[in-house]
């Protein structure tokens, strides 16, 4: 009677461990990996390399070029990083939502508000980072302009889509929402894909109006940047996108396949979804700055491609060695990104500033330098103590 207990004790156990989600190794490193570029290599890099001024051809010029986004047609390796952030939410959601969907967990008020959380939570951080939310003025105030509330609507949507339906009707509803924006281009917009005169920046100028990021306030009256040239409203049909094949890399990844099978099949849908993205690219150009649908294609199979690489290389083969700065990152990704839109000037400045005349120009590779290391202090701090900061 006694070992009985005890054997069904150990089951009940095991099934409650396995109910619940798993951490994916190579997710935090890859994540962390992205949080890393945004943080502190690309400020430390981007500005010692403006600061030497390299020559166009040049090898520092063509580095100098892959660390800015590319103008508007085109992609570089700067152009990887919000389509990376946004994968990576996405493959989150099967870990995170499995029981929901399982049925091992009702769906009920503390579900419905944990998705309305996360999505107030990441909207509003956007609007911290990017809106100029502390301005605390309405003329200056942007809704709709930051990475975060891009994922909050894909993260949102898929969510959804994950938990109530099959499969099949996902990847029905998101296709649906892929075709609609060709569709909104076709019918509406002639498909001219043109700056400042796509229908994507229509649109966001029309709805958002001095709400929308790129404005210019002088006195009462109000115009639009002709410089500013991102789209949100229309563009979040593929943010749904971008966020779903980063769902569906997760379903793959909690498959019952092998590890190497596993890798080897992320890695194939990563390479078909960037020959798809190159192939529509004739009729609708790689375009970020309007997340554009050959680009949607394009940057999430890079996105795969790399989560294959990561997945082989830290959870199949476990080469992990070097990798836990960058863990330091992945697990508090969120409190990264908003640490990288918090100004560390004025503490470079009180401490070091006595450098600035042997330094020169080159003083400030020493504040982006200092800034960096800084937040990795605190994030280090925070993951020594435990704190993390989720959505």
């Amino acid at each position: 009677m006694c070992n009985k207990s005890i054997t069904t004790t150990s089951a009940s156990a095991v099934a409650v461990a396995d109910s619940k989600p798993q951490r994916l190794q190579s997710l935090d490193v890859l994540r962390g990996f992205d949080m890393a570029l945004l943080v502190l290599i690309q400020p430390i890099v981007y500005t010692w390399l403006e600061t030497l001024n390299p020559s166009p051809g040049t090898f520092a010029g063509f580095l100098l070029g892959q660390l800015l986004h590319v103008s508007w047609e085109g992609f570089c390796f700067w152009d990887i990083i919000m389509p990376l952030f946004m994968f990576m939410s996405g493959i989150t959601i099967p870990f995170a939502m499995s029981r929901y969907k399982r049925g091992q967990e009702q769906v009920d008020r503390r579900f419905w508000r944990r998705v309305a959380k996360r999505f107030v939570v990441l909207w509003v951080l956007g609007m911290f980072c990017q809106g100029n939310l502390m301005d605390f003025d309405l003329h200056t105030l942007k809704l709709f302009s930051n990475t975060l509330q891009s994922i909050a609507v894909g993260y949102v949507v898929c969510t959804l889509l994950y938990v109530f339906l099959s499969l099949r009707m996902q990847i029905a509803v998101v296709a649906a929402l892929f075709v609609a924006y060709i569709g909104v281009f076709a019918v509406c917009g002639n498909m001219d894909f043109t700056v400042g005169t796509n229908v994507c920046q229509q649109i966001d100028n029309s709805v958002l109006g001095s709400m929308r990021d790129g404005v210019v306030w002088n006195g009462d009256v109000w115009t639009f940047d002709p410089d500013y040239n991102y789209t949100w409203l229309l563009s979040s049909l593929n943010f749904v996108v971008t966020v779903f094949l980063g769902c569906i890399a997760g379903i793959e990844l909690r498959s019952k396949h092998t590890p190497m099978a596993k890798a080897v099949r992320l890695l194939s849908g990563g390479i078909l979804l960037i020959v798809a993205g190159l192939i529509l690219s004739p009729w609708i150009p790689v375009i970020k700055h309007i997340w554009s649908s050959s680009m949607t294609l394009f940057s999430g199979g890079i996105c795969m491609v790399l989560m294959a690489v990561f997945y082989y290389a830290v959870d199949i083969r476990h080469w992990v060695w070097g990798t836990g700065w960058l863990r330091t990152y992945g697990v508090n990704s969120l409190a990264a990104y908003v640490l990288a839109h918090v100004s560390m000037v004025c503490v470079t400045d009180c401490f070091f500033h006595g450098f600035a005349q042997w330094l020169g120009a080159y003083y400030g590779v020493l504040q982006a330098t200092v800034g960096g290391l800084l937040i990795f202090v605190i994030l280090r701090w925070m993951q020594r103590h435990d704190i993390y900061i989720k959505a």
